[in-house]
């Protein structure tokens, strides 16, 4: 297993140097899920919510969130990301909504706390906007899927990492 690099030598907490790391084409795609009653979902999908459109409010909650990660994660270096991609999928037979990440940036490290950030806030924003009428939703299995560039390369989860 590899060694915990936010700790230096004297096992004090520090912020990684990547300074010498080359430049790539960095991707992180993360997923998460949100379950509730049938009627929240119903209210969701049908547009009436008197807060307004949910779906379309918690993706640019969600893209907000996944610019300011370094301001929440205390060792996480501020990026410039060049791409923020969130998407929800819906599910009635299951009340749910699965809600997939993809963040992009050319840079010195990886995007996928800036992926995981985003799903979550995505998420909450939908619990936020309906715990009036819900607040027993569930948000669950919100992981990395996939991780792109940099030294490690590829990444892709699969049975042997869940």
């Amino acid at each position: 297993m590899s060694e915990l690099t936010h700790f230096n030598d004297r096992g004090q907490a520090h912020m990684v140097d990547v300074g010498e790391k080359d430049q790539t084409h960095r991707v992180a795609v993360c997923e998460g899920l949100i379950s509730m009653k049938a009627e929240t979902l119903d209210k969701i999908l049908q547009g009436d919510h008197k807060k307004g459109d949910v779906l379309g409010i918690a993706r640019i909650a969600g893209i907000m969130a996944a610019k300011k990660t370094s301001d929440l994660i205390p060792l996480c270096h501020p990026l410039a990301l060049t791409h923020i991609d969130i998407d929800f999928t819906p599910n009635s037979e299951n009340n749910s909504i699965y809600c997939t990440c993809r963040v992009e940036t050319r840079g010195q490290t990886g995007v996928e706390m800036e992926a995981l950030t985003a799903i979550q806030v995505a998420l909450l924003t939908i619990y936020d906007m309906c715990k009036a009428i819900d607040r027993g939703m569930v948000m669950t299995n919100i992981r990395l899927i996939e991780k792109k560039g940099g030294k490690s390369g590829h990444w892709l989860q699969n049975a042997e990492n869940k």
